[in-house]
């Protein structure tokens, strides 16, 4: 990854004394988080019939529409809040968004947060803070290597616990009162919702509304239950430190500040029902008979390399039954022998296979590429088609409607994160997973596979958009356009192949 992110310090560690006396002066929070809220029931009242037969979907493909819709259901939920994360930022955007999670805990909303352990630094202090409201809950989930470990508790780990440390939750979920969920790629931070200043990603999610979600809850409740998944109080005393008697104070107060929480991204967010309709008149909103979410289990393979998960199995069986073509967009493409066989049989049999990934001009990720490198020209071999992502892509102007971009005179570093598949025209997928090892044999996923052609095409269309030249190399056996990449980057990747190619 670019940078480790983390979830400490949520509401002090972003809020320096010169932003607190901008806030001062600024009234921005009268006109936020009204009290007089409509809520998420009478909005979706008309919808009830359709809910309870078929799942209401929505690709967002856009980083800052799909920051908004977030925003919006905390705003308007009403019973409950659960957030399933592998990283959630204390940059601009996770500040903003634990604003919003604690102020739908004030209306009484029960708050339930679910981070993978392996990217969280933790302030103790700050994150037994947030656990303490009454109507938030904090777990870390398999927190071997991190959350309550001393320094020589992190070192043994990490040098004995192959299994232990690397086992990680992948899952992103996003759900409200069991109504309405958001999943996909992207996790909470900056990046993903094209706010960074350097480097953002082109990423992807769906919005499922109605029938579907109820299996989007089932699965997080078997995370949230499991004996993997630790209560922050059981990681760390909670009689360590004190809280004091207004906690979050300084997180509201950064929220409040119009120059971190802009005007116009407000004024966004309060015209979402608008804009719902709107989607749905234009026929972008689709009600689908068959979606199906699709996760691992809570320690899958916590033993052995020797099989993957159900979605791997779940992919690997769409492959096998494509008739005419496979579309792949993931950020990182590291097959094992597996892999290459069950795509050298599809290419046998008549399917056209395209996969767009990552240049190492566009990658965050310098170890999973080298696996990749390794591989590319034995993956060219299957008879697969493959195009790496150019980092000042042409389609950024189109995708990437970030506010923050429109503010400053140069464009960021642009690379995917989306993991998606299309087969035959017929079937999406959308979810988590990664095209490597990493997704397949160790990391937990979830991916969502939605039975729609208009959808399935729409999607096709913009993945096959991002393939033209002006957004993409096409590689092959005579050409690959590493040299594109700085000196710098490609000198960092010669340590890189000292790293087993199983575990990127």
């Amino acid at each position: 990854m670019k940078k480790i992110f983390y979830i400490t310090a949520l509401f002090i560690s972003a809020c320096s004394s010169e932003e607190t006396k901008k806030a001062a002066s600024v009234d921005f929070c009268s006109s936020i988080h009204l009290d007089n809220n409509i809520g998420l029931s009478s909005q979706l009242d008309s919808l009830i019939p359709q809910m309870e037969k078929k799942t209401g979907v929505y690709i967002l493909e856009e980083g800052d529409a799909s920051m908004v819709a977030r925003a919006w259901l905390c705003e308007n939920a009403e019973k409950t809040i659960d957030v399933q994360y592998f990283i959630f930022s204390t940059d601009n955007v996770g500040l903003i968004a634990a604003d919003y999670l604690v102020r739908a805990a004030d209306r009484g909303v029960k708050v339930r947060i679910l981070i993978d352990d392996i990217l969280v630094e933790a302030d103790e202090e700050k994150l037994l803070t947030l656990d303490s409201h009454k109507n938030i809950s904090i777990k870390i989930y398999n927190p071997a290597v991190n959350v309550g470990k001393n320094a020589a508790e992190k070192i043994l780990a990490l040098k004995g616990d192959f299994w232990g440390t690397n086992q990680r939750m992948h899952n992103k979920t996003f759900s409200v009162d069991g109504k309405i969920t958001i999943t996909g790629g992207r996790n909470i931070a900056d990046e993903y919702f094209d706010y960074d200043h350097e480097y953002n990603f082109r990423d992807r999610d769906v919005l499922l509304l109605g029938k579907v979600v109820k299996d989007v809850e089932s699965s997080f409740e078997k995370f949230w239950d499991s004996p993997i998944s630790k209560m922050v109080t059981d990681l760390v005393n909670p009689n360590r430190y004190k809280v004091g008697s207004e906690p979050f104070k300084e997180l509201h107060n950064y929220a409040c500040d119009s120059n971190n929480f802009w005007p116009q991204i407000r004024t966004r967010i309060m015209n979402v029902p608008q804009a719902f309709r709107d989607i749905r008149q234009s026929g972008k909103f689709q009600w689908v008979e068959t979606v199906t979410f699709v996760s691992d289990i809570p320690g899958k393979n916590n033993e052995s390399l020797k099989s993957g998960g159900i979605t791997t199995d779940t992919l690997m069986a769409l492959i096998r039954r494509a008739k005419q073509s496979v579309i792949i967009q993931s950020p990182y493409l590291v097959t094992t022998e597996k892999g290459k066989e069950l795509l050298a049989a599809a290419v046998k049999r008549g399917v056209e296979i395209k996969i767009l990934t990552n240049s190492l001009a566009s990658t965050d990720n310098l170890p999973a590429f080298n696996g990749y490198q390794r591989d590319r020209e034995l993956l060219l071999k299957t008879g697969v088609r493959i195009f790496e992502f150019k980092p000042d892509a042409l389609i950024r102007y189109k995708i990437m409607t970030g506010s923050l971009q429109k503010t400053i005179s140069y464009k960021p570093v642009f690379g995917i994160h989306a993991k998606t598949m299309i087969v035959d025209d017929e079937i999406a997928v959308v979810g988590t997973f990664n095209f490597d090892p990493r997704s397949a044999y160790l990391n937990t996923e979830c991916i969502t596979l939605i039975y729609s052609g208009k959808i399935a095409k729409e999607v096709r269309e913009g993945i096959e958009e991002e393939m033209k030249y002006e957004n993409a190399w096409e590689t092959t056996l005579n050409f690959n356009p590493d040299t594109e990449a700085s000196l710098k980057k490609r000198m960092q990747m010669k340590p890189m192949k000292l790293i087993p190619k199983d575990i990127l």
